[in-house]
C-alpha cells in the first residue's frame, strides 16, 4: 500500500512538473534570435563538444564581447573592462543574488559562498583574518605535504609498476583533495586516498549534495525542483538525504569540539572559528563552504594542469630543470621560500588555469538598471554573466597565440609577472578576490612538483582539441582523466634523500 502511494505521489509530481515546465515556456520570453534557437535546439553541439567552447566562439564574434540568451535573461561578457565594472566600480549592483542563493541555499547555508551584503562582510573579515595568519598557512601545508607523501605518492608509484600503468588522476586528485580540505577544515581524516581507494560515507554524500545541488540550475523553472522538495520526492529526497549524512557530521564534530573546549590545540578551520563564534548552525555553513569550494577547485585545478602537463614534455623538462637549480638540499630552506623562487612553475600555474579555469563562468544579479562600460544596458534583475574560459581564449587580451599554453608570456626577465585580474579573473576580482587563493597555488604546486619530478605521465589515449566537460558547480572532464604513469629511473628514492617542501615558515 505505501509503495502504491508513493508512486501515485511520483506520478502527480511528475505532473505538476510537466505542467510548471510548459507554463513556464509559454510565458517565458520567445525569442527567435539565432542564438537563442541554437541554445533552446541544442544545434549549437553539432559543432561544439562543449557548451562554453560555443560561448566562447559567439564572444570572440561580438564585436563588444557580449552576447545576450535572452531566452535565459542572461547577459554574457568576456570584455575585461565590464568585469572590473562588475566586481569593483559597481559591485554593489551585482550581488551573487537571491536565484543563486536559493539553488545552493539547502547545502550551504547561509555560508560565505552564498550570501550578500553584511553576511558576507563579517564572513569574510573573519576568514580573511584566519587564513591570513602564517600559523595558518603553514597548517595548510603540513595537511598538504603529509597527504602527498604518505598517501599520492605510494598510490601512484604502486600503479607505476603495473603492466598498464593507467590510473584516473581525477579520481585521485578528487580523493586527494576531499582528505585534504577535510583535514583542514574539521581535523578529521576521511582516508580517502588509501590505498584500497575506500569512498566514505561522507565523500559519497558530499559528492551526491553537490552534484544535485548544481543539477537545480539545469531544470526548465525553479518550480520543478521547489515542488519535488515540497513533495520530498526524486532528486530532492536524494539531495535531502545527503545533506542530512553532511549535516549529522558536521554536528558531532563541532559538539566534540564544544567538549574538548578553547584550550584544544587543534589548527583546523572550524577549531579557529569557533573562537569567534559558538553558534553550530553558522559554523557548519561556513565550514562547509569552504570544504565545497577548496575541494572541488583544487580537484579541477589539477585535473586540468595534468591534462595539458601529459602533451607538453618540453614544458615538464623545464619545471625540472628549475627545481633542479632553485630547491637545494639545505635544511633550512622553508617550503614557502622553495615555492615561491619557482617563478616557471607558477607561470605554469597561471597559464593552465588560463585556459582551464576551474570555475568557468561566473553570474551576478543586477539590482538597478545599469549600462556596461562597452554600452550594454543591462535592466535589473537580469543575469549577467562573466566568462572567464572565454576570456583566456580572447585574443584581445592574450594576443593570437592565446590558444597555446606558453607559460613564458607569464615572465618577465625569468620573474614571474601577474595580469590584472579582471582580465583573469580565475580567483575573482575586486573586493570578491579568492581569500584561500595563496594556499591554493601552494597546494597545487606542491602536487606538480613533487609528482613531475618523480613520474613520467601521458595520456591514455589520444586528446582531444579541448576536453568535454560534465555538467556541475567546477569544470569536470567527462570519463576522467586517465593517465599512463611510469616511475622515473633514478628517481625512486627521491622522497627519502630530499624533502619535497619543509612544513615550517
Amino acid at each position: 500500500m505505501a509503495i502504491e502511494t508513493e508512486s501515485i505521489l511520483v506520478v502527480f509530481i511528475m505532473f505538476i512538473s510537466l505542467f510548471c515546465t510548459f507554463i513556464y515556456y509559454k510565458t517565458r520570453v520567445h525569442c527567435t534570435c539565432k542564438i537563442c534557437h541554437a541554445y533552446v535546439t541544442s544545434s549549437w553541439s553539432l559543432e561544439f563538444n562543449n557548451l562554453c567552447d560555443w560561448y566562447t566562439h559567439l564572444l570572440k564574434n561580438s564585436p563588444t564581447n557580449t552576447i545576450h540568451i535572452h531566452v535565459l535573461h542572461n547577459t554574457i561578457t568576456s570584455n575585461h573592462q565590464n568585469v572590473e565594472y562588475m566586481l569593483k566600480t559597481r559591485f554593489e549592483n551585482f550581488p551573487k543574488g537571491k536565484a543563486f542563493s536559493a539553488i545552493l541555499g539547502d547545502f550551504l547555508g547561509r555560508g560565505i559562498f552564498n550570501v550578500d551584503g553584511d553576511s558576507w562582510r563579517f564572513q569574510r573579515k573573519m576568514a580573511r583574518l584566519e587564513l591570513g595568519k602564517t600559523s595558518m598557512k603553514s597548517h595548510a601545508f603540513e595537511v598538504v605535504k603529509d597527504e602527498i607523501d604518505h598517501r599520492l605518492i605510494p598510490l601512484i608509484s604502486s600503479f607505476s609498476r603495473k603492466e598498464q600503468g593507467v590510473l584516473d588522476f581525477q579520481d585521485v586528485f578528487r580523493r586527494f583533495s576531499f582528505d585534504v580540505m577535510c583535514k583542514f577544515s574539521f581535523g578529521y581524516d576521511p582516508k580517502c586516498l588509501d590505498m584500497s581507494l575506500p569512498m566514505s560515507e561522507l565523500a559519497l554524500a558530499f559528492d551526491l549534495a553537490s552534484q544535485l545541488s548544481a543539477k537545480r540550475a539545469m531544470t526548465p523553472t525553479p518550480l520543478v525542483w521547489k515542488i519535488k522538495r515540497l513533495f520530498n520526492v526524486g532528486s530532492e529526497k536524494r539531495l535531502h538525504e545527503s545533506i542530512k549524512a553532511v549535516n549529522k557530521f558536521a554536528q558531532e564534530v563541532i559538539r566534540q569540539r564544544n567538549k574538548v573546549g578553547p584550550c584544544s590545540n587543534h589548527e583546523d578551520l572550524l577549531s579557529r572559528f569557533m573562537a569567534t563564534t559558538k553558534d553550530p548552525t553558522y559554523l557548519r555553513d561556513i565550514v562547509i563552504s569552504f570544504l565545497l569550494a577548496g575541494r572541488d577547485t583544487l580537484t579541477s585545478s589539477l585535473t586540468g594542469l595534468f591534462w595539458l602537463l601529459a602533451q607538453q614534455p618540453e614544458i615538464v623538462a623545464a619545471i625540472r630543470t628549475e627545481a633542479d637549480l632553485t630547491v637545494t638540499q639545505q635544511e633550512a630552506v622553508t617550503s614557502f621560500q622553495q615555492l615561491h623562487e619557482l617563478h616557471y612553475l607558477q607561470a605554469v600555474v597561471y597559464e593552465g588555469m588560463r585556459l582551464l579555469p576551474p570555475i568557468q563562468f561566473n553570474s551576478k544579479f543586477c539590482q538597478q538598471d545599469d549600462t556596461l562600460p562597452d554600452g550594454t544596458f543591462v535592466k535589473k534583475g537580469m543575469r549577467v554573466t562573466y566568462h572567464s574560459y572565454a576570456m583566456g581564449r580572447m585574443e584581445t587580451i592574450w594576443g593570437s597565440d592565446c590558444l597555446v599554453f606558453k607559460p613564458e608570456r607569464w615572465l618577465k626577465d625569468g620573474v614571474f609577472y601577474q595580469e590584472t585580474p579582471f582580465k583573469y579573473p580565475v580567483f575573482q576580482g575586486g573586493y570578491r578576490m579568492c581569500l584561500g587563493k595563496e594556499m591554493s597555488l601552494v597546494e597545487i604546486k606542491s602536487v606538480i612538483l613533487c609528482l613531475v619530478q618523480r613520474f613520467d605521465m601521458e595520456l591514455a589515449s589520444p586528446p582531444g582539441r579541448t576536453p568535454r566537460f560534465s555538467p556541475g558547480l567546477t569544470a569536470t572532464f567527462t570519463g576522467g582523466l586517465r593517465l599512463r604513469v611510469r616511475e622515473r629511473g633514478g628517481h625512486a628514492s627521491l622522497a627519502q634523500s630530499k624533502p619535497h617542501v619543509s612544513g615550517t615558515s
